[in-house]
């Protein structure tokens, strides 16, 4: 993903990126190696290289943010992805998400609520060699049933409980990575299905922005300061 006409700055905060995650708890040689890849910089809509790589979320327009590093690395990281999976991601956003994914998964499709962004995602994925991620646009919280069943599926804003839908489009023995909670706290979750049971793993604490749509939290749920 990352090319040779990349700024020798971009090479380098890319490198000092990956040190800081394995230094925060990031120990998967996989994922370190795609955020090592990928040209974050060309999914931040014109910020410039040193905030592109800063480990914090950066707006991206439409009310939206790109996801910190730190949190797309360790969502990639509790999906425990292999390289046969496909995988559904839940809110495309700028789509670097999908880009790591796509870089640990063998095909991702990613569902993006609002147009403008699914359609400036897909542009950017083709643009630095993404070829086995697909951006859609419609509403994820339902999951995107044509393509199920998914080995893994990884939700990118936080659900008010754990969306079932999603968990039906999981294959046996599938990972649901999905925040959980509403404003006032929330946990990252791992659910993994086994036939018609599943195994619920609390990761932690996170802070995300409501999952909107008709299976997450809708117009008056949520919170004006939830984001």
């Amino acid at each position: 993903m990352a090319t040779d006409d990349d700024p020798p700055e971009a090479v380098r905060q890319r490198a000092q990126l990956v040190a800081e995650l394995e230094a925060e708890g990031v120990a998967g040689a996989r994922v370190l190696a795609v955020v090592g890849r990928v040209p974050r910089h060309r999914f931040t809509g014109g910020h410039s290289i040193t905030a592109s790589y800063g480990n914090h979320p950066l707006p991206i327009g439409d009310g939206q943010t790109i996801s910190q590093p730190l949190v797309v690395a360790w969502m990639a990281e509790a999906a425990q992805l292999t390289p046969t999976d496909r995988v559904l991601e839940v809110g495309c956003g700028s789509g670097y998400g999908a880009a790591v994914l796509a870089g640990l998964a063998a095909e991702v499709v990613s569902v993006e609520r609002i147009e403008r962004l699914a359609t400036v995602a897909a542009t950017t994925l083709a643009s630095v060699g993404v070829d086995n991620a697909t951006v859609v646009h419609g509403d994820g919280t339902g999951g995107w049933a044509s393509g199920a069943p998914y080995d893994a599926i990884v939700v990118t804003a936080a659900a008010p409980e754990i969306p079932e839908p999603l968990v039906e489009q999981l294959a046996d023995g599938g990972r649901l990575v999905a925040p959980v909670g509403g404003p006032g706290g929330q946990q990252l979750v791992r659910v993994r299905r086994r036939g018609s049971e599943r195994e619920v793993e609390d990761l932690g604490g996170v802070a995300f922005v409501p999952l909107v749509g008709a299976g997450g939290w809708t117009g008056d749920a949520v919170s004006p300061d939830a984001g």
